[in-house]
């Protein structure tokens, strides 16, 4: 017997569910059934289905006669179900990846409950992935299991099927079924809910639920007056079960809530049925309304039209309604441009004024958080500069990474052109507002952000996946601005001068970012990895791979948790998206496995971290002045390449081991060659080529040299072979065996993966 049943309707859903149930067969959590449903479809759903099931055991073809909508669907998948849970999965629908297994193991923490409700992310027809906006109802604290009675506004939560996980004993005792109709879930849904005597709940997008776009030449139906006829099912199960009778009330309010919901689409209803949907809403509010039952505020007005059922009323404040959204927006327009143009006469006469010789203005990737180069630069300024008094121009939820030391700025505010008009040094790893005209006596510093792996500036022209929407005349406008531009090493000198032609002058001075590396002692890492929550004796992984220019979206090409388990207890993950997308790498986040993505500071993360492992980050050059081991995962070079284009093959030139798949990143850390001999080679054949001035004193040269006037006294560059970087935490235990992988896995051609070349 399975432990899940996952039941797919499917009609005229052709495009899609194929994705679909590729989407449940490839979980890594393989003990399941899969009931899919043809509801009598006009298109090729059946024969996908038939395909399917020929091709996977697991897949039980249903081919209902005709067609009796969703509700009829699902039904007959129950009637077949063998499995201990229910999972509903529409066939325009998915299952996120690995999202059985996390349903699986929060059902054995909840101790087998009911009903177990997860999260959904929208998938909209443009490509983008907006999760659902009722997370916090979704809270994993607090007791497990629990009844409804315990954590009322779960009933909030879209009334869906395809968002939870049944119990099939439950569902049997209860004698739960779909009934037919259109806004079948309702009646199906609120009794689950009611009638379960344990519910859990897990903080995770399981289901991508696809929004088709909607076609404007289709009419609407008069389907959706089958609501009526559903709330009139709920009410009628409470009713036959008095110690359900406190939920009238909150069913009362959810049913005028989405009562209204409907009219106000109009996609829903044709607009000459609205006053009849409206007239028998009324007919329903005063059947089920409950003497007594306290309406909410902001609820009032919606509860006394649905009272009234005069749809003329409706129309007047719905109109009204428009013409204050109209009138708001005018406002509000009208605010933007008055600002807009106080604004920029404020900069006009700011650059009137003089140019104040010790004030300096830093930010940061468009107005992040305080780091990387411009940060270290910022701390320099105020150490070796007498009387400096500086500014960080960062947006305000990054307002808390700022030190109390530097003024804080808001972009495109008076305090920021004010700074932008007076301040002589302009430091940036970026770009500033198009706006900004450069004055005389203002030195303008551009930092870079790391060394150039892939194709940067005047070489993204021919290629337009990465290049997207760049304006390629705004970006030499702003290079005409720069004054100064710091280098890590040559091969990044040669790359910058070629790729952003400029009249400025280059610093081979090496990456200040790069400068604690050096400086940081054995109790700062050890405090690190103490707030990060690595457990003493671990080794931890930095795994932060870069963006593809090609997809929409971040990859999820290894399943970290897999990996963590092949390894071992000894492991902890450290996982950092890319600052360019908006999710984590991984839903889940606590134990061995910790989400870094909002982390402020990715020198800590490295700093705390024993080894690292990424694709084709520029971080790898940073990383390799800790002389700790790198992993690169290539595993899409080909794609990568053809689509942003690289300045050398990586392949050739490696950090340390490569792994083309996951098991071979298994396999390199399984057999100890992540921290080998000839790891060891080839990080130091890279660093002799990428680290050349990183010696902890780059921020100081670029201070000496830029602001001070002259080289004179500076220290010289100490040799790769005199520096002592902070160990990692894992040297301790340098040559115990770690993993617990007893066998290495093979290549695709049968040899074992020991190198790197």
């Amino acid at each position: 017997m399975p432990r899940f049943s996952v039941i797919v309707p499917a009609y005229k859903v052709q495009a899609y569910l194929q994705e679909c149930l590729e989407s449940v067969l490839g979980q890594s959590y393989p003990d399941l059934e899969v009931i899919a449903v043809d509801d009598c479809s006009p298109d090729a759903c059946g024969a996908l289905v038939d395909e399917f099931a020929a091709r996977d055991a697991r897949v039980r073809p249903v081919h209902l006669p005709e067609n009796g909508g969703a509700g009829a669907a699902r039904n007959a998948g129950i009637e077949r179900a063998t499995g201990d849970y229910l999972v509903f999965v529409d066939g325009d629908d998915a299952l996120a990846p690995d999202a059985l297994r996390a349903i699986a193991d929060r059902i054995k923490e909840a101790g087998d409950p009911d009903v177990l409700v997860y999260d959904h992310a929208h998938a909209l027809w443009t490509g983008e992935t907006v999760r659902s906006p009722f997370l916090h109802q979704l809270t994993e604290q607090g007791p497990v299991p629990f009844r409804l009675d315990d954590r009322p506004l779960l009933l909030k939560l879209p009334l869906v099927a395809w968002n939870k996980a049944y119990r099939r004993e439950f569902v049997e005792r209860e004698g739960l079924t779909f009934p037919a109709g259109a806004c079948a879930d309702i009646p199906w849904t609120v009794p689950a809910l009611l009638a379960a005597e344990s519910v859990a709940t897990l903080d995770r997008v399981c289901v991508h639920h696809r929004r088709q776009r909607q076609i404007s030449d289709t009419p609407p139906t008069q389907g959706h007056f089958d609501i009526h006829e559903q709330y009139e099912r709920v009410f009628a199960f409470v009713d036959e079960r008095p110690e359900l009778t406190h939920w009238r009330p909150v069913l009362f309010r959810r049913m005028v809530d989405q009562l209204m919901s409907v009219l106000a689409r109009p996609d829903r209803l044709p607009r000459t049925a609205r006053a009849e949907f409206l007239r028998r809403s009324r007919d329903h509010y005063r059947r089920y309304r409950t003497p007594g039952a306290a309406v909410p505020l902001h609820a009032r007005l919606r509860h006394l039209l649905v009272r009234t059922g005069s749809y003329r009323t409706y129309r007047v404040v719905r109109l009204a309604s428009a013409l204050r959204r109209h009138l708001t927006r005018f406002v509000k327009s009208f605010a933007r441009r008055v600002r807009s143009a106080a604004l920029r006469l404020h900069y006009r006469v700011q650059r009137r004024l003089p140019v104040r010789a010790e004030r300096a203005v830093f930010t940061s990737h468009s107005g992040r958080g305080y780091g990387c180069n411009p940060g270290a630069l910022e701390a320099a300024f105020r150490s070796f500069v007498p009387g400096m008094r500086t500014a960080w121009v960062a947006r305000p939820e990054f307002h808390h990474t700022l030190p109390t030391a530097t003024a804080r700025v808001r972009p495109g505010t008076a305090a920021y052109w004010t700074a932008l008009a007076r301040s002589k040094y302009l430091v940036n790893n970026g770009s500033w507002d198009s706006r900004f005209v450069k004055r005389a006596g203002q030195v303008v510093i551009q930092t870079q952000y790391g060394t150039p792996l892939k194709r940067m500036g005047l070489d993204l022209q021919d290629r337009p996946a990465a290049a997207r929407d760049t304006d390629f005349t705004a970006l030499v406008a702003d290079v005409d601005t720069w004054d100064h531009c710091l280098s890590a090493n040559r091969h990044s000198t040669l790359v910058w001068e070629r790729v952003f032609p400029g009249g400025y002058t280059t610093h081979e001075t090496g990456q200040p970012r790069n400068d604690v590396f050096q400086q940081a002692t054995s109790a700062d890492v050890a405090r690190l990895r103490e707030s990060l929550g690595i457990p003493e004796g671990s080794v931890a992984i930095l795994y932060a791979p870069t963006h593809r220019d090609y997809l929409r979206g971040p990859r999820h090409t290894l399943d970290l948790e897999r990996v963590l388990r092949q390894l071992g207890p000894r492991y902890v993950l450290l996982a950092r998206a890319h600052h360019i997308y908006d999710a984590p790498l991984t839903p889940a986040s606590g134990g061995r496995l910790i989400d870094v993505t909002g982390h402020p500071n990715i020198e800590s993360l490295c700093l705390a971290s024993d080894a690292l492992v990424t694709d084709y980050s520029s971080l790898m050059f940073d990383y390799a002045n800790l002389n700790r081991p790198i992993v690169i995962h290539s595993d899409d070079w080909e794609a990568y390449e053809a689509a942003r284009g690289t300045y050398f093959d990586l392949r050739a030139f490696p950090p340390g081991a490569i792994a083309r798949s996951e098991d071979e990143l298994i396999d390199i850390f399984a057999t100890g060659h992540w921290r080998g001999s000839r790891s060891a080679q080839l990080r130091a054949a890279f660093r002799e080529r990428f680290c050349p001035y990183d010696d902890g004193r780059a921020a100081e040269r670029v201070v000496q040299r830029l602001v001070l006037g002259g080289t004179a006294g500076q220290a010289p560059v100490t040799p790769l072979a005199e520096r002592h970087p902070v160990p990692s935490a894992a040297d301790a235990f340098a040559g115990v065996p770690l993993a617990s992988v007893p066998h290495p896995q093979s290549s695709t051609d049968g040899t074992p993966v020991l190198n790197g070349s």
